[in-house]
């Protein structure tokens, strides 16, 4: 069914679009509205993400990745950038780190997020599920343990574990 919608979109015919909606928009709908939390903004973001994926469906590769993967990185990216985009003070921060930036630190961020997925890599599956939406999907604590079966505290403890294993693995202090 990929196949076909991913065709359809690259044809610029709206049956993919509609087809994309029917197949994906539980996914697109669990990532943004845990990011936005409200239901007029997660209803616009998503907008925002079928437009994407009809403007920029040439710049999927089934060699880099599955479809679904590159989608849930557009639905969480948008989403990221529609929750900036609404609180001014945050994005005026990151204007002014932004400038700040210099290609030493560039090098440095690179090499910073390859050791942290060297690290998370050498996690069980059930550890990087539990960190992921956690730290990238920002699911809140309850919401994760309701969804899992567990206790709060249960994922709390882990977190914590999972933590200091990093901490552990990537030399102490990583920021």
């Amino acid at each position: 069914m990929q196949d076909k919608i991913i065709e359809l979109i690259t044809t610029q015919r709206d049956e993919g679009l509609k087809l994309l909606q029917q197949h994906y928009s539980g996914l697109v709908h669990y990532i943004v509205g845990n990011i936005l939390q409200n239901k007029n903004d997660t209803e616009e973001c998503i907008n925002d993400i079928y437009l994407k994926v009809w403007k920029s469906i040439a710049s999927y590769s089934p060699e880099k990745g599955k479809f679904s993967t590159w989608l849930t990185v557009i639905s969480r990216n948008t989403a990221l950038n529609y929750l900036k985009h609404k609180y001014r003070k945050h994005e005026e921060l990151q204007a002014d780190t932004a400038h700040s930036s210099s290609p030493e630190d560039a090098v440095l961020r690179r090499e910073r997020s390859e050791e942290l997925k060297r690290a998370l890599s050498m996690l069980s599956f059930e550890e990087r599920h539990i960190f992921y939406r956690k730290y990238y999907y920002l699911q809140r604590t309850a919401q994760i343990a309701a969804e899992l079966g567990m206790t709060e505290r249960a994922i709390e403890g882990r977190l914590y574990r999972l933590r200091k294993k990093l901490q552990k693995e990537l030399g102490g202090d990583f920021r």
